[in-house]
């Protein structure tokens, strides 16, 4: 372990973030009713242009009308490169309650993305006196934020989540690629006549968790766009739990319930690493630094791995 030790990340359930566009208030209240631990109301991609606006009025009222819960309510803003972004931090700062927990910023290609939002952030809550920090989460989208992703993983202390968006990142680097998340039809290896499908995520996922874990941030994978294959996204998104990712995005209402059965720790997971936990107690108290449990050998790396599965588990249970 190096002297200096990983932060943890906010302490707070990500199993699954549930999308909504701000330009259809009608389906805020099933949103918020939804079992989904994290709430984010669209300003971008899901937004005609025409209907920006109109959005923002949208999502500003539902933020102090409607009963989220103990849910984290967050807003994505558009992308920096527009002339949307400003407006969406301002007029939400300046009008929304405090209800509002965090701002999702979309493309981030570098920390100075970061810097920019943050200072219009900082400013606005001096302005207008606003006693509850705004947080961040970032989005993961192209060449440019993989190659630069420890350094907007260590950007603002703002920051508590950073994830993958599988689509635009495929545009931005160039992948034969059409489909959103989840294996792709020409991405496989061929052995004595099988074809054997990998997964072209793997690798950005890596280093988005290394980049979230050194820093303190909560990794958590993206949209998988084909939400009739229920089978796909639980193959996708066991894959980004086993990486260290601590839930996944939802699309759709009925991918809620996939997410949260996958990034919620089974009873039986729980027990095991509870009894793992007992055992190296016990180890330690005869001198051990080492022994066993269901014939395996379990040591001080063990008891790590089993902590995590414990303070998940706790987590959600205080909901």
């Amino acid at each position: 372990m190096s002297f200096r030790i990983q932060p943890a990340p906010v302490a707070r359930p990500n199993r699954c973030q549930l999308f909504g566009p701000g330009s259809r208030p009608a389906i805020f209240e099933k949103m918020a009713a939804s079992a989904a631990d994290v709430i984010n109301l669209d300003l971008e991609d899901s937004v005609a242009p025409d209907d920006k606006a109109q959005a923002r009025k949208n999502i500003i009222e539902a933020i102090g009308d409607i009963d989220w819960g103990r849910k984290t309510l967050s807003v994505r803003i558009n992308g920096l490169d527009t002339p949307y972004w400003y407006r969406d931090v301002v007029d939400l700062l300046e009008n929304a309650s405090d209800r509002l927990d965090q701002i999702m910023i979309p493309k981030v290609g570098c920390a100075a993305d970061l810097y920019a939002v943050d200072a219009l952030v900082t400013a606005v809550e001096r302005a207008k006196g606003r006693t509850k920090p705004i947080s961040f989460e970032v989005i993961i989208e192209s060449a440019a934020g993989i190659a630069h992703v420890e350094e907007i993983a260590a950007a603002s202390p703002r920051l508590q989540a950073m994830s993958l968006g599988a689509a635009d990142f495929a545009a931005s680097m160039g992948m034969a690629t059409t489909g959103i998340g989840g294996t792709q039809e020409n991405y496989y290896m061929l052995r004595e006549g099988q074809k054997y499908w990998s997964d072209p995520w793997h690798w950005a996922q890596t280093a988005i968790v290394a980049a979230c874990r050194t820093h303190g941030v909560l990794p958590v994978d993206g949209p998988f766009g084909d939400f009739s294959d229920d089978e796909g996204f639980l193959a996708q998104a066991l894959r980004s739990a086993t990486l260290g990712m601590v839930g996944k995005w939802a699309i759709h209402p009925k991918q809620v319930a996939l997410a949260n059965e996958v990034f919620t720790p089974s009873d039986e997971a729980v027990a095991d690493a509870r009894a793992i936990l007992a055992a190296m107690e016990e180890a330690k108290k005869n001198g051990a630094g080492a022994t066993t449990y269901k014939g395996k050998l379990i040591d001080i790396a063990s008891m790590r791995q089993a902590e995590v599965i414990v303070r998940q588990a706790e987590l959600i249970a205080k909901g």
